[in-house]
């Protein structure tokens, strides 16, 4: 009897085994995939850029490494105040610029003396990497670090010992301040055709990063860990392989095409997953100018949906201020973001779901609605084009479909293909298609109603998918956008015909009790507009907008160049452009004497455009004799990031005529582009 009792637990075990087997097939991976650690990384989706230093009290972009170390002076400086901001945001990290291109370290370094040792902060015993290494550590966060190769103060800079100094400085940050997730790295060598060049030694500073940090995450145009995904807009690519081809490629100048970035390339032979680079205000440092322009939630919602929504991860910017902490717009709005992606996402719609498919499965199928990662469903060997059809057993709405792949085997899926049933009709409507997924891949569009639905994916081997699911987002209003031509008149324009506009000029938040707009208005001596669109019932409404205007170029004229295109300068609308040899200034006549405090230039909103990267800039009141007031100055940035610049004189100059000549562009050539330029006078 005893034997006999052995001999069927035997058999039971032996049975289970078995049965687990036809459910456990071991699934070859394809292609390249990601590391243990890159995985990890993907699945964090979410983390906050911090930009600060110098920049922040100077109101520049790119400081030149020559400012004084005394105007760092936070007055209220708090990084646990940073990280319980970027906990309650629902990010999982932080990342800080500990070195900018200035050269300026946010900690004590023994390989600088443009530190905060040389500032007033804490009578410069202070240790901004300590202070936020413990913050992230208190709130369970990631800490990650950015430091610029580029340093337009060190005076070894541009010589073959700057390569070792600089790894020295590497390593003495990965080695003094804990764990490490990220390390983030930019090519960025720009001190124009006659500056110091410095020929990097990547194999030195990376190397010098696994030393000290072997599970990190090296950034970079061609990572290795993570790549740059081509703007600092927010937007990857509706294609987006996490494969790239690295090999004889390097970050910078020697990078590939933005487009190939933004793509990545099928069948390329690293992992190389995007990350989305992305500042809450227009610019990455803190200015005063720009607390009336922080994203909306309606702006931070679209960009949440093209990063982690297109296969990346969202590192979004939030400099502090002046103070040192997080200015309360950019707190409120970031509660208010997580708030609508929790929102978005707070029940799926296919739990209850009956599903099929019409080929053999080499997994179950119920594995993608069980809202496990790690479980998946694949269909037989040789089936590239498999379909699953879900019935959702009642007449559901829904708005969103987020689908996932189980990376760990490779990124096999290059398009796919969903339908919804129509009952009415008795046939299968088509709803949308789309090309890679990768990680995570969410979609929105018009709201259906349906009982079922069917997708099909093609792949370059077996697909392998994680998840699929449904949800019904919110239906919110876009909000209006705001307009002032050249005579200083004011329009607004909405997505929504269902919907009216009000406004208000006087500071004050728009409601359905403000001026509700009807004709444009006119504000030829500038102001402050807010405006908000809202549904006829009354039921649904945008968020505000605002927009801050100058005097109007109304008077203006274009002295220089005679080319027609010259009047899209001064005609109000960034969507015109001039294009201009490059050998002609702009001049331009105010036709009245205005004290000026600064002028702002808007490029052409297009990284393969020819702006103007440094310039010279003349102001004149009579058109004979000139004072210079920008001698070969830069616009910070502007290659990647073309957004309106703005330059504030040292001090106010009357003048009545500007005179605008480029030294360097953005991409060569002989001809330059503006798109707008404006002076400041509030």
């Amino acid at each position: 009897m005893k034997n006999l009792y052995k001999y069927s637990l035997y058999v039971l075990l032996v049975s289970i085994l078995c049965f687990s087997c036809k459910n456990e097939k071991v699934i070859e991976p394809y292609g390249a995939i990601p590391t243990k650690d890159q995985l990890a990384w993907q699945q964090m989706e979410y983390y906050m850029f911090i930009h600060f230093g110098p920049n922040t009290f100077t109101d520049v972009e790119w400081g030149n490494g020559k400012e004084n170390p005394e105007v760092f002076n936070p007055s209220d400086l708090d990084c646990r105040q940073w990280a319980a901001t970027a906990k309650a945001a629902g990010m999982k990290g932080v990342i800080l610029t500990a070195k900018h291109h200035d050269g300026f370290c946010l900690w004590p370094s023994q390989y600088s003396t443009h530190t905060v040792r040389e500032s007033p902060w804490k009578e410069g015993k202070g240790d901004i990497l300590q202070e936020l290494s413990e913050a992230c550590r208190e709130y369970g966060l990631k800490f990650g670090v950015y430091l610029s190769p580029w340093d337009q103060n060190h005076p070894s800079y541009g010589t073959p010992e700057y390569n070792q100094i600089f790894a020295n400085t590497l390593n003495e940050v990965l080695s003094n301040y804990g764990e490490v997730f990220e390390q983030w790295f930019d090519g960025a060598n720009g001190e124009g055709k006659d500056g110091k060049k410095q020929e990097y030694n990547w194999d030195l500073f990376h190397q010098t990063v696994y030393r000290n940090q072997p599970h990190a995450i090296i950034f970079s145009d061609v990572g290795p860990g993570c790549r740059w995904m081509g703007n600092e807009k927010g937007i990857a690519g509706e294609t987006n392989w996490s494969t790239l081809n690295i090999e004889g490629f390097e970050p910078g100048l020697k990078a590939p095409s933005s487009e190939i970035l933004n793509t990545g390339e099928q069948e390329g032979k690293a992992w190389v997953p995007a990350e989305t680079d992305v500042s809450i205000r227009p610019g990455w440092f803190y200015s005063p100018s720009t607390d009336d322009q922080v994203k909306t939630v309606d702006e931070l919602m679209d960009i949440y949906y093209t990063s982690i929504g297109r296969n990346s991860n969202l590192l979004l910017n939030v400099p502090p201020d002046r103070r040192g902490r997080i200015h309360p717009t950019d707190s409120i709005r970031l509660m208010e973001f997580r708030k609508a992606i929790e929102a978005e996402f707070k029940d799926g719609l296919i739990s209850e779901a009956k599903l099929v498919t019409d080929t053999k499965s080499l997994f179950d199928i119920s594995n993608i609605k069980d809202n496990d990662y790690n479980t998946y469903w694949v269909s037989e060997d040789s089936v590239l084009s498999p379909s699953v059809e879900i019935d959702l057993k009642n007449e559901i709405t829904f708005n969103r479909i987020l689908l996932q792949e189980y990376i760990p085997l490779g990124q096999r899926v290059s398009s796919f293909h969903v339908q919804y049933w129509n009952e009415a009709n008795k046939i299968w409507e088509n709803l949308l298609e789309g090309t890679t997924i990768g990680y995570k891949r969410i979609l929105r569009f018009p709201s259906v109603t349906t009982r079922k639905i069917k997708l099909t994916f093609n792949g370059l081997a077996t697909p392998v998918i994680s998840t699929i699911n449904l949800y019904k987002g919110k239906d919110i209003l876009t909000s209006p956008s705001i307009q002032r031509d050249k005579n200083g008149q004011v329009s607004f324009t909405t997505k929504d015909t269902d919907a009216e506009i009000y406004y208000t000029t006087d500071g004050k938040a728009p409601s359905s009790s403000s001026t509700r707009y009807t004709a444009s208005f006119s504000l030829p001596q500038g102001g402050v507009v807010k405006a908000v669109a809202i549904a006829k019932d009354g039921n649904t409404r945008s968020e505000v907008v605002s927009a801050s205007f100058d005097i109007a170029p109304l008077k203006w004229e274009i002295i220089s160049p005679a080319i027609n295109d010259a009047q899209h300068v001064i005609d109000g609308q960034n969507q015109t452009l001039a294009v201009i040899d490059v050998n002609d200034d702009l001049i331009i006549n105010l036709n009245e004497t205005i004290l000026l405090k600064g002028f702002s230039y808007t490029p052409v909103a297009d990284a393969k455009a020819s702006n103007i990267s440094r310039y010279n800039l003349w102001v004149s009141l009579d058109g004979k004799d000139w004072t210079l007031i920008s001698n070969n100055s830069i616009f910070n940035n502007i290659k990647n990031n073309p957004i309106t610049q703005t330059v504030f004189f040292k001090d106010p100059v009357n003048g009545r005529y500007l005179k605008l000549k480029p030294t360097e562009l953005t991409n060569g050539g002989n001809k330059y582009s503006i798109s707008e330029l404006e002076v400041i006078t509030r």
